[in-house]
């Protein structure tokens, strides 16, 4: 009879075994819920060399520019010149009545003639003796004051010829033919634009920035794209007390005469030493109000026994970071910490991530990263 109940009981213990065996499988919890992996696309942490500048505003000024007027009045009786025109230095422009001088010029020169036969003779008869020294003085008087009204009326008939004084573009004539002028009359404007300055202000507290030599490029809305490189050829000595800004002069070529004096241009002043930064492209930083977050991409850890939905080939895991960020330039921002050169980051697609998510790279159709930039619509 004992035998007969241990075999029961074992028989009835196996049963009960079984059951519970099966039951534990149906009532075990669930495996947590995995996300299926995001496609995302990535960039490499590059160290890159960008340039140093300064940027400021600027006026562009003619490298020799003035109002061409009358030094004297008189009424005009010739124009050579017209509007817009290129002229060398010396050229005629515009030219006053000297019929007045050119009489007196013949007055004169016979005076001149006269005073010096005179003169002539007066020093033959002091040789001789014959008249006095005082006799010889006043006949040298009278011939340099006959040379001095001839030289006078020459000056005047001269200034009447109005030249260009440089070499340069015509504005606008202000004066027509037979107008009579006045002293300071404004006849046009002369600007030589082969060089122009292009004058900026900036802070003191950027005075150690610049320098004589430094490179400068002046960029003009109205000529997109198309900067004008120059130099600093001078620095103000003085921080101005009002603004304390300190002005800062370039001389530009500009051999096409595209800028014109007046002009506003934007500056950029480049330092001579570049900065070496760790960029990515501005789209991997993800904007939180707590801080700047990078997708650090990472291998996907394998545990032994587990299992999930993003098992496969190519799926790997994302890592989230804060960063402190730099400077920015074109699509690239400057990461100064959280980041190392070499790590791959996730470069579009950042806020659908989480710290851990799984993700799959897809670098087919990489977007076009750039330092310079140049879209369409710009």
């Amino acid at each position: 009879m004992i035998k007969k109940f241990v075999i029961a009981i074992i028989g009835l213990s196996v049963v009960i075994g079984g059951i519970v065996f099966v039951k534990m499988k149906q009532f075990a919890p669930p495996p947590p819920f995995a996300f299926p992996p995001e496609a995302v696309t990535s960039a490499i942490a590059v160290g890159q060399s960008w340039e140093q500048i300064v940027t400021a505003t600027g006026t562009v000024k003619a490298f020799q520019g003035l109002k061409i007027t009358s030094e004297l009045s008189g009424k005009v009786s010739r124009i050579v010149m017209e509007s817009g025109q290129t002229v060398k230095a010396g050229d005629l422009l515009i030219e006053l009545d000297v019929s007045n001088e050119q009489a007196q010029l013949k007055t004169g020169s016979a005076a001149e003639k006269l005073a010096s036969l005179n003169l002539e003779r007066a020093k033959q008869l002091h040789g001789r003796t014959t008249i006095s020294e005082a006799e010889l003085d006043t006949a040298s008087a009278q011939a340099e004051e006959a040379i001095g009204r001839v030289n006078d009326l020459r000056a005047t008939i001269a200034k009447k010829q109005i030249r260009a004084p440089f070499a340069g573009r015509l504005g606008i004539r202000q004066v027509e033919l037979g107008q009579y002028l006045f002293p300071g009359t404004t006849i046009s404007s002369l600007q030589n634009l082969d060089t122009v300055y292009v004058d900026f202000t900036i802070p003191q507290k950027q005075m150690s920035s610049v320098g004589v030599g430094y490179s400068v490029r002046a960029l003009c809305d109205t000529f997109s794209g198309k900067p004008f490189s120059g130099k600093v050829s001078a620095i103000e000595p003085d921080v101005d007390a009002s603004t304390r800004t300190l002005t800062v002069r370039a001389t530009v070529p500009n051999v096409e005469g595209k800028l014109l004096p007046g002009m506003f241009v934007a500056v950029d002043l480049v330092q001579p030493q570049p900065l070496a930064v760790i960029a990515i492209p501005s789209t991997s930083i993800y904007y939180q109000s707590f801080g700047n977050v990078i997708f650090v991409i990472k291998d996907k850890p394998t545990v032994a026994g587990q299992s999930s939905p993003a098992d496969g080939k190519g799926v790997k895991i994302v890592e989230e970071r804060l960063v402190r960020l730099g400077q920015k330039r074109g699509d690239f921002v400057q990461v100064l910490e959280g980041l190392k050169e070499g790590e791959e980051v996730v470069s579009a697609g950042v806020f659908k991530l989480s710290n851990g998510r799984a993700v799959v790279v897809n670098n087919k159709n990489p977007l076009p990263y750039s330092i310079t930039p140049k879209p369409q619509d710009s």
